[in-house]
């Protein structure tokens, strides 16, 4: 029989282990590499060290320059680090690709680099074929002081686990402005209009929640829910640090607007891409002033559950017992680009 093909999105994580169990980095530099749950390469360089981080946009067409900046920017920040040196890879559709496509997708960079403060300094750009859509790679270059590095090995038993804004901010804005006629049988205009705003408000940068709760309180550990959503998100998290993850999803928040959204559409809003919220542990002592720091810039952030000693996994809190939760096979909306 013929193998199966694998299906749209990321790889599934025990074929992901061995991809990585084989890799020869050795330089002594490398303090921190590839890993399941581990989005940032850190290299030495001293007392200020590099992070690194590269990530496509797939899903998104609209605004993908914009998008490009925000994810990679994101992924730095969890770090504790600083984002500052920005390559592009852009590839463009051949038989569409036009000066004016080209010269849009470029100014959406810049925009989004002059605001957080970002500087290009290379990349490439082709016209390819086999490509219905453009697509846009990104490798972002930050920098923190060696005493301020955040990892997600950092989260520790006792530490209690946060979330800033809610979910799915991504995939809100992402359906709203990929699919705005599927969205009409059910949206008014304002309504679309709202959706397709959350790229903006309450946004998918998570630069400032993670900056303002770095400098509230001890922050042990982030990660940036994005493909897979926060299901996917707590597990790599789990993953990464090594320890169980007991949440309480109740208290996940969905924006109105989103659930409706995913119910029309019968999606999962706790499997469908996320970016726009934060996901971080804390010690006990530490969660309450973060959470008020975070609520005095206009972040909501909520308590979700807990970190406890124990295997990798993620566990509902639910009583009278504890169930396990399952990891998601892919992101929810990718079904909706097959």
């Amino acid at each position: 029989m013929p193998i199966p093909a694998l299906p749209l999105g990321k790889l599934p994580p025990e074929l992901l282990s061995q991809i990585l169990a084989r890799n020869p980095a050795q330089d002594e530099r490398i303090l921190l590499g590839p890993g399941l749950g581990l989005d940032c390469a850190v290299l030495d360089f001293g007392e200020i060290l590099l992070v690194l981080k590269s990530d496509p946009i797939t899903f998104a067409t609209d605004q993908i320059g914009w998008y490009l900046v925000q994810v990679n920017a994101n992924d730095i920040a969890t770090t504790g680090a600083i984002p500052r040196w920005l390559l592009v890879t852009t590839l463009l559709p051949e038989g569409s690709a036009t000066p004016s496509q080209v010269e849009g997708i470029a100014n959406q960079v810049y925009a989004a680099c002059q605001e957080l403060g970002i500087s290009v300094i290379g990349g490439h750009t082709e016209i390819t074929n086999g490509l219905d859509h453009p697509i846009l790679v990104g490798t972002l270059i930050g920098e923190v002081e060696r005493q301020r590095l955040i990892t997600p090995r950092g989260a520790k038993p006792g530490d209690r686990l946060m979330l800033t804004k809610g979910v799915p901010i991504e995939a809100t804005a992402i359906l709203a402005r990929e699919f705005p006629d599927l969205l009409r049988s059910f949206l008014t205009e304002d309504e679309l209009a709202q959706a397709q705003d959350f790229l903006h408000h309450p946004g998918i940068s998570v630069l400032r929640d993670a900056q303002v709760a770095c400098r509230s309180g001890k922050v042990t550990a982030m990660h940036d829910p994005t493909e897979g959503g926060l299901a996917c998100a707590l597990w790599e998290l789990a993953e990464a640090c090594g320890n169980t993850l007991i949440v309480n999803f109740s208290s996940v928040p969905v924006h109105p607007l989103s659930a409706r959204i995913c119910q029309a559409m019968n999606l999962n809003p706790l499997a469908s891409i996320a970016s726009g919220a934060l996901l971080l542990t804390a010690p006990a002592s530490s969660s309450g002033p973060i959470q008020r720091a975070l609520a005095a810039e206009g972040i909501a952030c909520v308590e979700l559950g807990s970190v406890e000693a124990g295997p990798a996994a993620v566990y509902q809190d639910t009583l009278p017992a504890r169930i396990p939760f399952p990891r998601p096979d892919r992101d929810e909306i990718t079904r909706l680009f097959v």
